[in-house]
């Protein structure tokens, strides 16, 4: 008999017995959807396209600073090419993609589990490839014909889902085809048992859930059905489903299943820290018509939106990273925080094909270990469980809010310095601000003075009474504080001829001179060219490594100068005055 022959028999009579599995579930009650992630921490690091190799070794990192989970892109075989988007077009599932083979899944998800970091993989349910040819683990396919799959696997509609469809076709969204995808029947006890014993593999290799990609293009029923085969029902799992204004698909119909990712979150940052004032935040949330907390997995970007423009990105600056502060310190949703890399390409892969031997170099973003982000991790699982309190704005950019008696925050979004005496419900005593490793004094009414540079913030929490060295905590640049510190002045000055448009920056170990993150490098002025200078404030007593590196306007992506970094201390009370010449 022909194989097609044999997989149709084997199909049938597993579909019977899933039928029969599915009649035995509706006894019993099914389980409720877990509302967020298992244990106390909830921040998800996104590390998209970064190999197994590289987030196993990164994975005591994210530990340390507190993340509970990580997601790794889709790890089965998919379509040959460079770009990002092929991880998404399936056709096998067999691990064996660009990231990586089984055994270094296996060592990845090991590591990470013995760090204490729980591993959430990116699962693409909806469909498999489009086109023909051989996969990544060298399997043959064509459209429609795969492995475990053939015609009669998917759905009978082969033409593309158009953009009217979304308002006005609901059966079109959810069995036609996404940009030429082959798009799997989900509601056939086949298919939904393969997925299912996909998954259940990964769950026997250590994986803790699933981030559902394209959850929208799914009846929220089939997925429901999904999940129930899949360890019983008892898994994390959140679902891609983008809000649309009218449409026929909803996000709320999925919270049968488990969280779903709440978009508007995402949209309306962006809309307020780049146009409108962060005092409308003071009500961020379910007010604002959107999903239940407890069922929402909630974002500054992702891999779409920081390229279709629909969200804040990296190439915001201090836009983007303040919303990122924001987002943790706030009591709303299970965050994650996206990590990708550079493009001008829409299309671009990742660099050296996901492997990272470093933050901050080829291209690598690295935003999850951010100071300014990595330190609000632990500033949210120390006031987890806390209502916002003592909410305080100018009317315009400037905030503060605490979390109980635990923590509270100040962002200040201003173009100027802001200096304000604050009201807490945090015990009297020493706190480090996480943010600028310096040291806050509260007073017996609960009250703190403080000065923030623009676009900074100031993070106290209950975890952090001492600062353990200074800077080594994380944060924005410019925040000073009444702590009452001994300062000192760094004169940077820098001999570099230049080209029209370029500027000469300055970047560092230290939160005040970015956190080696290039996007908050500080920029020299040229008021003496060819000699470029700035003068920063800074604790006395701190070292710090720094080196300068080029811009050029409209462009992104830097030049560094060439050899090691540079190495100085702060003098007490003094200058110290830096004659440093550009290293082609």
């Amino acid at each position: 008999m022909p194989r097609t022959g044999v997989r149709r028999r084997i199909r049938t009579a597993l579909a019977g017995a899933v039928a029969a599995a599915a009649a035995a579930v509706t006894l019993a009650a099914p389980p409720a959807a877990r509302a967020t992630p298992p244990g106390e921490k909830d921040v998800t690091a996104v590390l998209f396209s970064w190999n197994f190799d590289s987030i196993a070794r990164e994975c005591p990192r994210l530990g340390e600073a507190g993340y509970g989970f990580v997601q790794v892109s889709p790890p089965q075989e998919h379509v040959q090419g460079p770009a990002w988007w092929t991880q998404y077009q399936p056709v096998s599932y067999s691990i064996a993609g660009r990231l990586g083979t089984e055994q270094q899944f296996r060592s990845m998800v090991t590591a990470c589990n013995n760090a204490g970091v729980k591993v959430i993989v990116d699962a693409v349910v909806n469909h498999m490839s489009a086109g023909s040819g051989t996969g990544t683990g060298g399997t043959s396919y064509t459209k429609y014909g795969y492995p475990v799959y053939s015609d009669p696997d998917f759905n009978g509609c082969r033409s593309n889902i158009n953009g009217s469809d979304y308002v006005n076709d609901r059966w079109r969204v959810q069995n036609c085809e996404l940009v030429g995808l082959a798009d799997l029947d989900t509601g056939s006890g086949y298919v939904q048992q393969t997925l299912a014993g996909y998954m259940n593999r990964l769950l026997g290799m250590g994986v803790a859930g699933f981030r559902v990609d394209a959850a929208k293009h799914i009846p929220a029923d089939h997925l429901r059905q999904i999940k129930d085969r899949v360890n019983g029902g008892n898994v994390y799992w959140k679902q891609e489903v983008i809000f649309g204004a009218g449409e026929a698909v909803q996000p709320g119909e999925y919270t049968g299943a488990g969280d779903v990712q709440e978009f508007r979150h995402a949209f309306d940052l962006k809309r307020i820290f780049l146009n409108e004032n962060l005092a409308h935040l003071k009500t961020f949330g379910e007010s604002w018509g959107y999903l239940p907390s407890g069922q929402a997995a909630v974002f500054v970007d992702n891999h779409d939106t920081e390229r279709n423009g629909s969200t804040l990105s990296y190439k915001n600056g201090a836009s983007y990273t303040l919303a990122n502060v924001f987002m943790l310190a706030w009591p709303y949703g299970s965050p994650d925080v996206h990590s990708g890399y550079e493009f001008t390409d829409h299309d671009a892969g990742p660099p050296g094909n996901g492997r990272v031997t470093a933050c901050y170099t080829d291209g690598w973003k690295c935003q999850h270990a951010w100071p300014e982000i990595s330190s609000m991790v632990g500033f949210r699982n120390a006031t987890r469980g806390q209502a916002v309190t003592n909410w305080w704005d100018n009317g315009n950019d400037a905030i503060a809010f605490g979390r109980g008696s635990r923590g509270h925050v100040v962002i200040n979004h201003e173009n100027g310095p802001l200096t304000r005496t604050f009201q807490t419900s945090l015990p009297s005593g020493d706190y480090c601000d996480v943010q600028s490793g310096n040291t806050v004094t509260v007073n017996g009414s609960g009250q703190f003075t403080a000065t923030l540079g623009a676009h900074t913030a100031l993070a106290l929490h209950a975890g952090a009474r001492t600062c353990s060295g200074s800077g080594s905590t994380g944060g924005s640049s410019g925040g000073s504080t009444g702590g009452g510190e001994e300062q000192g002045t760094v004169a940077f000055g820098v001999d570099a001829s230049t080209t029209w448009g370029e500027n000469i920056y300055v970047v560092g170990s230290i939160p005040a001179l970015g956190g080696w993150n290039t996007d908050n490098a500080l920029r020299l002025s040229a008021d003496t060219y060819p000699v470029w200078r700035l003068d920063l404030r800074l604790p006395a007593g701190t070292s710090f490594e720094y080196k300068y590196l080029r811009k050029r306007d409209g462009q992104s992506g830097v030049t560094w100068e060439t050899g090691g970094n540079r190495t100085a201390t702060v003098p007490a009370g003094g200058t110290l005055t830096l004659n440093d010449t550009w290293r082609s």
